[in-house]
């Protein structure tokens, strides 16, 4: 007889039973088991540990790198702006040729640290492995080679201009250039071939690499746009005791009264560079973003999904083109006149009222038009089923901030505007003209913005495919039963009903997709006219003196030229975006 007990199982001789043994035995195994489980728990944490703790190592080393990158970008920008803001007064002691020393410096050692990037990138086999799908896009680095070349242009007629000074005046303004050039081709080919990298070797020295590219080209931006403004800032006159105040900008860096060319051409170039100097400005913005989206991605590991390739189509799109090349003409033929006007007829005050008045009306309608047609986008979106895009990339997070960033210079300008007309109490014609301007600029910047926005966070529009299309059971097969007749009947009306839906989808996809490409296609010429005109020297805020008298001229040229640049950046930027947007419907 087998006894079971609590100390065990056993016979009636107190002898374990062979079923009892068994269990007994299986028990005993189990417990050496956790018993060793046990001991080796220790090791298992000190595996894990040590994963930990080259974790936090790597997390250190990471933070580290952008500490020490973050600070030397901002060291390089502050130094930058003030020598860049201190060159441009009368009464501070800081020549054009100390800026360009800095530049010259700057520019070098990034030109250094491309060049070595992009040799040791050669000869390191997969030295690039992980790369960044939506960083870079074609059209942004077709941008970056266009303004590139045209960037170069200008750097050549500087460079013929600025040697008919050399017997007077500083080699260096002559050297700048000749660096700047260099420079010019090197970043172009270095974004154009490595803008995707996501760099895993070398880490800390390419965020610093990066960084110093970054703020490189923040600093020749604030250089460009500086001498931009004080070339196009049209100082008023006042009487003598004045002038001190209104001595706000240096005018003599290329030559000065007692240092003349010493060839005929100087003027001829200078005239043709200053025309140059708004692509020279795009393309140091596009290097910047460029810079930074490369910085962000440095150590980032992207898997390679299946990315979608985008292909800049017109087909079945009419009305955006048309009516968008209608708005460019028309914007470029009354700039033209305002441009002429305003020079022919300087000191006719009522001519220039005229050319002012065409350029607000003009304004007026464009921005008008721009508004209806974000207006329409972003109903479709509401009527969109597409999803929101849930993972993140530094690319479209850049798109975003800098879409807004940038248009807060003219958010800025408008509503200076629109409190001096108020404040003024809107009296005349161009007054009114100019407030409308304003709310209707406020209004448009915020409609394009939402729709620019949606469309860069929507997932891209996928193909409806119609059903699969089952056999006729009409037909039967020999030795199929006639009694099924009326079942494939029922299934071949499914099968119709489902055929006619998707039919009605893809219709609806179609009619979706058309509208948001003719309102990006429209939206993007909008705003190629709304960059040309202030970028190309359109300045109603001087020529029109109700915000001066009102703010004076000191308050009001230091907004304009603030945010002016900003402003005109924010179209540039837009266009790019638009593209995108336009790919993704």
């Amino acid at each position: 007889m087998c006894l079971n007990t609590s100390y065990g199982c056993f016979l009636s001789n107190s002898t374990l039973c062979e079923p009892c043994r068994m269990t007994d035995d299986k028990r005993h195994e189990m417990e050496d088991a956790h018993l060793s489980k046990k001991m080796n728990e220790p090791k298992q944490l000190n595996v894990v540990s040590q994963d930990s703790s080259a974790a936090v190592g790597r997390e250190e080393g990471r933070n580290w790198g952008w500490m020490l990158s973050g600070v030397i970008c901002l060291n390089i920008l502050l130094l930058g702006c003030a020598l860049v803001s201190g060159s441009a007064y009368h009464s501070i002691n800081i020549g054009a040729t100390d800026l360009q020393v800095y530049l010259i410096i700057l520019v070098l050692l990034t030109t250094i640290w491309m060049s070595y990037y992009i040799v040791f990138t050669a000869r390191k086999e997969n030295a690039v492995f992980h790369r960044d799908g939506h960083a870079g896009p074609v059209w942004l680095r077709g941008g970056l080679v266009l303004f590139g070349i045209l960037s170069i242009i200008m750097d050549i007629f500087k460079i013929a201009g600025y040697a008919g000074y050399l017997h007077c005046d500083s080699a260096v303004k002559v050297v700048f250039p000749v660096v700047q050039l260099v420079f010019i081709i090197v970043q172009t080919y270095f974004m154009w071939m490595h803008a995707k990298d996501c760099i895993q070797l070398q880490r800390n020295i390419s965020r610093c690499g990066l960084m110093l590219t970054l703020s490189t080209n923040l600093v020749l931006w604030m250089t460009a746009v500086t001498e931009e403004s004080v070339h196009q800032t049209t100082v008023p006159h006042v009487s003598d005791n004045e002038s001190h105040s209104r001595s706000l900008y240096v005018k003599a860096s290329y030559g000065d009264d007692s240092c003349h060319c010493s060839h005929g051409s100087c003027s001829i170039f200078k005239e043709a560079y200053y025309y140059l100097y708004p692509f020279n400005i795009e393309y140091s913005l596009f290097a910047s973003a460029m810079a930074y989206v490369m910085w962000k991605n440095v150590g980032r590991v992207t898997i390679q999904h299946g990315h979608h390739h985008i292909k800049f189509s017109l087909q079945h799109v009419i009305f955006g083109p048309v009516f968008g090349v209608i708005l460019v003409a028309a914007g470029l033929a009354t700039f033209i006149v305002y441009e002429i006007e305003l020079n022919k007829h300087d000191d006719d005050e009522h001519k220039k009222d005229q050319a002012v008045m065409i350029h607000f009306i003009v304004n007026i309608v464009i921005v008008t038009l721009m508004s209806i047609a974000s207006v329409i986008g972003g109903i479709v979106y509401k009527l969109d089923q597409r999803e929101h895009v849930s993972d993140k990339n530094p690319t479209r997070s850049l798109d975003v901030g800098l879409l807004v960033g940038a248009s807060l210079g003219q958010f800025i300008i408008s509503y200076y505007s629109i409190v001096a007309m108020v404040g003024t109490g809107a009296k005349g014609h161009l007054n009114r003209l100019n407030l409308a301007w304003g709310i209707l600029m406020v209004i448009q910047l915020g409609l394009q913005n939402f729709f620019i926005i949606e469309g860069l966070h929507r997932e891209a529009f996928h193909e409806v495919h119609s059903a699969e299309v089952l056999a006729n059971p009409y037909v039967m097969e020999p030795g199929k039963d006639p009694v099924n007749l009326e079942n494939g009947n029922m299934d071949l009306k499914k099968t119709n009903i489902t055929q006619n839906h998707t039919t009605e989808r893809r219709h609806m996809l179609l009619w979706k997709r058309r509208v948001l490409k003719e309102v990006c296609v429209f939206l993007i010429l909008g705003n190629v006219i709304l960059w040309i005109m202030p970028a190309f020297g359109a300045r109603p805020q001087f020529d029109h003196d109700t915000e001066t008298e009102f703010y004076k001229f000191n308050m009001w040229a230091a907004v304009v030229n603030v945010g002016l640049p900003f402003g005109i950046f924010y179209r540039m930027h837009s266009v790019a975006s638009l593209f995108e947007v336009f790919s993704l419907s």
